[in-house]
């Protein structure tokens, strides 16, 4: 059985698009699908290579185009809805978070990039052109005035040395990530991958290789789902601060090197100049110029990595171009998938995130409660890009937020920054051995887990924290008077998050208002051997042995009757 897509004239040299003829076979019986490219004669070779595949039809032909033209053919694959969203909120509410996702709980990121090889902390790209701050006396103390050597010539800094891929990802797979997420290009304007649409990127300079390309091969070796970050959208603004200059001291009034034309395709063009002094996180005054680059940057990023998550820090941005992106997203996804989106895209504006259309993310966040929808935390066990001497999160922090986010029906999100040569630095590396000693014994309860009737019980319950983001600190340390559930089915787990000699559980109680009924076993996950236990009106109450299992949490297995 033969669909031909219509036929149309090759490019089009005005609308730089075009159009072409090719046979999809589909195979009886099967899903599979062949792509017979166009005989030679049709088109000269500088139009269209003459070898094609189904996700190089997907690159060329563009979101709009692919939907179109691949929903001819909806017979060799299951129908959904879902497979052709467009580019509108109406649209996008019927977009449903993918039991992948519901399923993985933690992820890994890597949020790296040539600031990191400075190895100063965050937002070093912008904080060296502010005057006083202590990235700019860094700067001036260690490179120079930013009018004269400025964020262009640093990048090149960045060598990656002793990037070994395949390696970190089997060890973050081994402390239990289930997904990956390189970061894609951060508010420095600087591409990770071979972007089409600027000369900043890491295949020209830098390391010179697709960090993006090789992070998502070492993902889909370990079978881990892929994403990428992208905080490129509000780059106009944050980088304005390169066209401006010393307000005192003997170069006062000189322009730092972003005034220079021939790097706006860096720096961005003169109008962004009237942002340098205040930046509003926001898309107001972004002109319609930067927002369609930007669209053209992120179609080129799905079209040749094929996120399964893409995070936006911030809002879903530019409207109806961010809901071209977002709706591209989904339809090259289910493509892929039979039909079936299984993308996730990220907004950290509750709003977005109301009705279908996206995952909220919560940056350095915690919930007060059990969510309805499925979200996200995502946090670091330092600063976001790497920082010499920094301190970090301790096994106990992250394994504390991990469970009180699963809990709540959110998955975790957690970046190890790497320093300039790609390689843990030790302290690090004892913060994830840690993770993984914890996760090999009691991940049982996280993976694949649903929230139960109440999240938990204990001293942390009582602490009121306000929603939004930054306020991870405000939730008290979890000890072993603390208690978070997760269900499957008929089995309940209660991670006591501390090693108590005995616990009392009061949801547990037979009277309990949660109703948890009578319980007919219990089993502490890593012991080998049976635990004392008795449930009555008050609570269940468990005796735990003597040998201490772990200082971070324990998990008791319950069958409910």
């Amino acid at each position: 059985m033969n669909h031909c897509l219509d036929s149309f004239q090759p490019y089009d040299l005005v609308s730089k698009t075009f159009t072409l003829t090719v046979t999809l076979k589909r195979f009886p019986g099967t899903t599979a699908v062949r792509i017979e490219p166009p005989m030679r004669s049709k088109l000269r070779k500088d139009q269209i290579p003459m070898s094609i595949n189904r996700r190089e039809l997907l690159q060329l032909m563009g979101g709009a185009y692919s939907a179109l033209a691949l929903s001819r053919f909806a017979s060799a694959q299951p129908s959904n809805p879902s497979a052709n969203f467009q580019g509108t909120r109406n649209s996008l509410e019927a977009y449903r978070i993918p039991e992948w996702f519901r399923n993985a709980k933690f992820g890994i990121w890597s949020h790296w990039g040539p600031q990191s090889a400075i190895e100063d902390g965050d937002w070093y790209a912008r904080n060296m052109y502010m005057q006083g701050s202590e990235q700019y006396k860094y700067h001036i103390a260690t490179y120079g005035h930013p009018s004269k050597i400025g964020y262009k010539d640093l990048v090149g800094n960045w060598k990656a040395a002793k990037w070994e891929p395949d390696h970190l990802m089997g060890l973050y797979k081994k402390a239990g990530a289930r997904y990956f997420v390189s970061m894609g290009v951060h508010h420095d304007n600087f591409d990770l991958w071979d972007s089409k649409y600027t000369r900043w990127n890491a295949v020209n300079m830098g390391p010179k290789r697709d960090v993006v390309g090789i992070w998502q091969k070492a993902a889909q070796k370990q079978g881990l789902r892929f994403g990428v970050s992208e905080h490129l959208w509000i780059s106009y603004k944050w980088f304005a601060v390169s066209h401006a200059a010393d307000k005192t001291g003997p170069l006062a009034g000189v322009s730092y090197d972003g005034i220079d034309p021939k790097l706006a395709d860096l720096y961005h063009d003169a109008g962004c100049a009237k942002f340098a002094e205040k930046l509003d996180w926001n898309d107001d005054g972004i002109p319609d110029s930067w927002r369609s680059h930007y669209l053209d940057r992120m179609t080129d990023l799905i079209d040749k990595y094929h996120p399964d998550l893409l995070y936006t820090d911030g809002h879903l941005p530019f409207e109806e171009y961010g809901l071209k992106m977002v709706a591209h997203l989904y339809n090259v996804s289910a493509q892929l998938h039979g039909g079936q989106t299984q993308a996730v895209y990220t907004s950290k504006e509750t709003a977005d995130c109301a009705v279908g259309t996206c995952l909220l993310d919560h940056e350095r966040a915690v919930s007060d409660g059990i969510s309805e929808n499925p979200w996200q935390t995502d946090t670091c066990i330092g600063d976001w890009h790497y920082k010499r001497g920094a301190q970090y999160k301790t096994p106990k922090k992250v394994i504390d937020l991990l469970v009180d986010i699963v809990s709540k029906n959110g998955n975790l999100l957690l970046n190890f920054p790497l320093p300039n040569s790609g390689e843990l630095d030790p302290q690090e590396m004892k913060v994830l051995e840690g993770i993984t000693a914890w996760m090999a014994v009691n991940s049982e309860g996280i993976y694949d887990s649903r929230p139960w009737k109440i999240y938990g019980e204990g001293p942390a319950t009582k602490v009121k924290i306000e929603a939004g983001n930054f306020n991870e600190d405000k939730q008290k340390d979890l000890t072993g008077e603390d208690v978070r559930f997760t269900t499957k089915g008929n089995t309940l787990y209660a991670f006591v998050m501390g090693s108590p000699e005995n616990t009392a559980i009061n949801a547990l109680g037979l009277a309990s208002p949660q109703g948890a009924g009578k319980i007919g076993k219990v089993e502490l996950l890593g012991h080998h051997g049976d635990v004392k236990w008795k449930q009555d009106d008050t609570a269940l109450k468990v005796q735990l042995p003597p040998e201490k299992l772990s200082d971070i949490g324990v998990t008791l297995k319950i069958d409910l009757a």
